[in-house]
């Protein structure tokens, strides 16, 4: 703490999912298995789509991106959980909890556009088959990734920088495993009427523009798959589509209970924020590679040469 005319927080303490010390080894367990995965999975399809020149199109580009999106997520919440638990210490000072506050928005939001814009991939790909390499082509993919980026990074800095202007002078310690701009509020001595309202119009916003686009992209993809004459034709597009689906859902699931509604806590609150912390990570790789046979083949080639690698250097 320090002091000067009145006391002022310089450091915070992350309370965790539990106070009860075999329940945290449960969970540094299960939380560091899950790192693990998450890293590997994301990592294993971005390589492999690298690797394989047949994955280098726009639906595939897309996907190393949500990828690369998905472990840095992880990596901005889990590591510090784990660190704190094999310190026994969890205090986290106060620039490096905004710092986490805006990376988590700033990849948060733009996952939320990413999974937008594979929508809008997919609507090309199968209502405008003819003109998708024009309207897709890999400038435009760039220019889109570039944008979404972009886009997070606002959001990021809209949600952050009201929260550095709060006045924070005790108590200090924060219900949850990472920081964040609804426990942060909580905390705060000063209003938080503008920050909560800012927090609240921005994630509903970039929530509702990004729903928009995935339900009428989905709408006209429904429509033109329902005019295929052919049984397999259509189970085959929609199979193609189903993965999107499903990582829709869980990522809006979490994100709509926690962001959309008025400043208020559940107990459930931080469950649910390990869901879209880790949970999603973990399972965006295993929804791509088990529905779709040309990630799975790229993998298949993957481990093919790296058991060659291996096999010429014991030699």
């Amino acid at each position: 703490m320090a002091v000067s005319n009145e006391t002022r927080v310089t450091e915070f303490i992350l309370l965790g999912l539990s106070s009860d010390p075999d329940l945290q080894i449960v969970f540094f367990v299960q939380f560091l298995v899950m790192y693990l995965l998450a890293i590997t999975g994301n990592l294993l399809i971005i390589i492999a789509i690298y690797v394989d020149s047949q994955l280098h199109i726009p639906m595939y580009f897309l996907l190393s991106n949500l990828s690369f999106i998905d472990l840095s997520f992880a990596t901005v919440t889990v590591p510090k959980f784990l660190v704190n638990f094999l310190e026994q210490s969890r205090t986290i000072n106060f620039s490096d909890c905004i710092a986490q506050v805006f990376f988590i928005h700033l990849l948060g939001g733009t996952e939320c556009f990413q999974l937008g814009l594979m929508a809008y991939d997919r609507y090309v790909a199968i209502c405008n088959p003819l003109r998708y390499t024009t309207i897709m082509n890999r400038r435009a993919c760039l220019l889109l990734v570039v944008s979404i980026w972009t886009a997070g990074f606002v959001h990021a800095f809209t949600q952050v920088f009201p929260s550095t202007l709060l006045t924070f002078c005790g108590p200090n310690e924060i219900d949850h495993f990472f920081c964040d701009v609804l426990p942060l509020s909580f905390l705060a001595c000063s209003s938080t009427f503008v920050t909560d309202t800012l927090a609240m119009i921005n994630s509903g916003l970039i929530a509702l523009s990004c729903f928009l686009v995935v339900s009428i992209s989905y709408a006209y993809i429904i429509s033109s798959v329902l005019k295929i004459r052919s049984a397999e034709g259509r189970q085959k597009t929609f199979s193609t589509c189903a993965s999107h689906i499903l990582v829709v859902t869980l990522f809006f699931g979490p994100s709509v209970f926690i962001y959309l509604r008025p400043s208020v806590t559940f107990s459930g609150d931080k469950m649910v924020a390990v869901f879209y912390a880790i949970v999603t990570p973990v399972l965006n790789p295993c929804i791509y590679t088990l529905r779709n046979k040309k990630v799975k083949r790229a993998m298949k080639k993957l481990g093919s040469r790296n058991v060659s690698f291996l096999k010429k250097q014991i030699k």
